[in-house]
């Protein structure tokens, strides 16, 4: 395999994201061959090298897994939860492989949340600037006028940046309706603060498509396997959405 970075050996190993994996290198808790190395720079071969992460060694994976989950409300998009709230991870019976999360839901938000071992595929989702789409069914306390649709569509001011344009479909008029939200990015609480924006609250918000995945029929807590067909779609979805980035920068 050779060298490599140690934050995309940690990622590749299913430790963390390579993000999180930066943050354990520089908080002194990786050791190659007992040596604790701090310099995110620093690379190792996990076929050769011995590398713990505090105290425990890490092997590269035997196969890389992807999962779909219907996160329930109340569950938080964790490894583990300093207030013992219950976390996504233990909704995974059965699963002997070492995920997380890809990306986050907030805690009362439901629906569809990716989780692999596979650090390369879940950097490139969630990076910003991949524009990855995803898809939510939103329920509102109160319905937008037609110029507030088409202000969402086009963007809206928040924290002093202008949202990306976004996807905002009526799919249930009522008192509190319901809408179908498409967004290109993936801030904190986005979808809130925007009906926020206009006056609204949120009432129920649930992810029903990441790329090319759909939640389909999972009830809340449940999870499957993505069929190969899926993996496939999702990497060439995210790796167009990289080569984009990278060809707009160059």
């Amino acid at each position: 395999m050779g060298e490599e970075r140690l934050q995309k050996i940690l990622s590749q190993a299913g430790v963390a994201s390579r993000r999180q994996s930066e943050q354990i290198i520089v908080a002194g808790r990786v050791s190659v061959n007992g040596t604790v190395l701090t310099e995110l720079g620093s690379k190792a071969d996990i076929e050769r090298d011995h590398i713990k992460v505090d105290g425990r060694l890490i092997h590269a994976p035997r196969r890389n897994v992807y999962i779909a989950l219907n996160k329930p409300n109340n569950t938080v998009t964790t490894v583990s939860d300093p207030q013992h709230r219950t976390t996504v991870m233990e909704l995974l019976h059965g699963v002997k492989e070492r995920v997380y999360p890809v990306g986050r839901l907030d805690y009362h938000s439901e629906g569809l949340l990716l989780l692999t071992n596979d650090g390369e595929l879940a950097n490139e989702i969630m990076s910003a600037a991949t524009h990855l789409p995803k898809t939510y069914v939103v329920k509102a306390n109160g319905p937008l006028t037609g110029e507030q649709e088409q202000r969402f569509r086009e963007g809206i001011p928040l924290s002093g940046r202008r949202t990306l344009p976004a996807g905002l479909k009526l799919i249930h008029p009522a008192e509190n309706p319901w809408y179908e939200v498409r967004l290109f990015e993936g801030r904190n609480n986005q979808i809130r603060l925007m009906f926020n924006y206009f006056g609204r609250l949120v009432e129920k918000l649930r992810r029903v498509r990441i790329g090319p995945v759909e939640l389909g029929p999972l009830k809340p807590g449940e999870f499957r396997y993505l069929s190969a067909d899926e993996v496939r779609k999702l990497k060439r979805a995210a790796h167009a959405g990289t080569a984009h980035r990278q060809e707009a920068a160059g």
